[in-house]
């Protein structure tokens, strides 16, 4: 089980490049993550959803996502409540404190998940989520170290070089465990380390003195991991700057939204040469040079129709809007661009009906059932090939739905185009990383984009530079070792 000294160390990448590392060297591998927290999740062929860095590993393994994967996904509404996944569909929602009253009950969920994910693998490589020294949160843990004793799996921590204060991260982490806990670990890995890896070996000494632990491997840092899918809205910060050095022929204007949802919609166009996505972050304007203005999917449409106008953000998109710019609208994107968003039983969050930007001529209800599905079909504006997800509670209607941007396999309309063809809506995820369709629609923007990305290949290829990338740097032998 790996796990680390906090968030962000690092745990999901290394997960996905070991994953894939062991799946190359012929073993049955499968990723399993007991809890995770993110507004970014994947649909399952089971009909569930997981975090979106388990359907990564899942790829690594080559083997498709199962809900078991991943077992509770807690999805942020509020600063304080989520909405709470159990083997991939919505139990309810839970505010903190009543989450923390819930663990002991969904620890059942999480042993009999992972029984089902290991019932045909060689190995299961289990995440852990944030750090297991959080004595706060330790009543009830199902996340980390409760649930390695549970099921009797050594322990492998992981801590950030990158962020400093590495040395006093292991060892703080190791005062705060239990004895029983400190002789689970089996070793630590330091990551994202950047420069002479020799100059540390004073600080491997000194960790290995303090705790008793042996150093597994120290990770030079992985400079091509924007090439993957994201997970964390934290990872929005660097991967804006992919390509801004590049000389542009079509600009995105992103507004981060407060609860924003499945960003790796803009993955596949960050990735693309010749394209700038500038995520625009709360007290600044959107851009008045975009070529196109994308509204995210949002975890709470209502929560973000609200923050968006705070921002000053719905005046900069009708004035782009009015000057002939584009604007497009991804699921909870797409809802805002209507007339009204109604949640009348407050599911999303308090109760009510807000006016929304009123550029399609479409309303929506909130409603309690949530649709999630893959989906193929072809768009109506270039013809091209698309696929993509649908993870949504709600349904559109209107006008402007007699004008579909997609029709569906089995002709099944989806989604909305305004009577210009400026602004155009749909509930589908995923659509920009089929090649075929994100070109297409490229060249609507700008007949000058000759440049073509092959973005799938481009994570596989990805993977496999990861897994070499660790193989190169980590003991792979004794942790197979700790498996034994």
């Amino acid at each position: 089980m790996i796990q680390g000294t906090g968030s962000d160390v690092g745990k999901s990448l290394l997960v996905a490049g070991l994953c894939r590392l062991l799946q190359k060297r012929g073993k049955k591998i499968a990723p399993f993550k007991p809890q995770n927290m993110s507004n970014n999740a994947a649909v399952t062929l089971d009909g569930g959803e997981i975090g979106r860095a388990q359907a990564l590993q899942a790829r690594a393994c080559a083997i498709a996502p199962s809900v078991h994967m991943n077992p509770i996904l807690l999805k942020p509404q509020t600063d304080i409540g989520a909405q709470v996944i159990v083997q991939g569909h919505v139990s309810g929602n839970a505010k903190a404190r009543d989450f923390h009253a819930l663990k002991p009950k969904l620890l059942a969920a999480v042993l009999e998940s992972f029984e089902i994910v290991g019932s045909n693998r060689d190995i299961v490589i289990v995440e852990g989520a944030g750090s297991p020294a959080e004595i706060n949160l330790r009543a009830g843990d199902i996340a980390n170290m409760e649930f390695a004793e549970a099921v009797d799996i050594p322990v492998i921590i992981v801590a950030d070089i990158d962020r400093g204060g590495v040395i006093a991260s292991l060892i703080g982490t190791h005062a705060v465990l239990t004895e029983l806990e400190r002789k689970r670990v089996g070793g630590f890995i330091i990551n994202k380390f950047r420069g002479d890896i020799s100059l540390f070996n004073g600080g491997v000494q000194t960790i290995r003195d303090s705790t008793g632990w042996p150093c597994l491997g120290i990770v030079p840092y992985f400079s091509h991991a924007n090439r993957l899918p994201a997970e964390d809205a934290m990872s929005l910060d660097e991967f804006i700057t992919v390509n801004q050095n590049d000389k542009s022929d079509i600009k995105f204007a992103v507004p981060r939204l407060s609860r924003i949802a499945n960003f790796d919609d803009l993955d596949p166009l960050i990735q693309e040469p010749g394209i700038v996505v500038e995520v625009v972050e709360a007290g600044r304007p959107l851009p008045n040079d975009a070529d196109a203005i994308l509204l995210p999917g949002s975890k709470s449409t209502l929560t973000d129709l609200k923050y968006l106008r705070i921002q000053g953000w719905d005046i900069d998109i009708l004035a782009h809007h009015r000057q002939g710019g584009v604007v497009v609208g991804l699921c909870g994107g797409y809802q805002m661009l209507g007339n009204t968003v109604a949640d009348l039983d407050g599911i999303e969050g308090p109760a009510g009906t807000v006016q929304g930007l009123g550029i399609l001529d479409v309303e929506t209800v909130i409603s309690r059932k949530k649709t999630l599905e893959e989906v193929k079909g072809s768009d109506n504006i270039c013809g091209s090939r698309v696929r993509g997800y649908e993870m949504h509670m709600g349904k559109t209607t209107g006008k402007d739905t007699e004008r579909p941007w997609i029709t569906l396999e089995g002709g099944r309309p989806e989604g909305a185009q305004s009577s210009d063809g400026r602004v155009m809506g749909t509930y589908l995820h995923g659509l920009f990383t089929e090649d075929s369709f994100r070109h297409a629609f490229l060249n609507l923007l700008s007949s000058n984009h000759a440049r073509c990305l092959a973005y799938e290949q481009q994570v596989e290829n990805t993977l496999d530079e990861l897994s070499e990338h660790i193989e190169r740097y980590v003991d792979i032998e004794s942790i197979l070792d700790l498996s034994v």
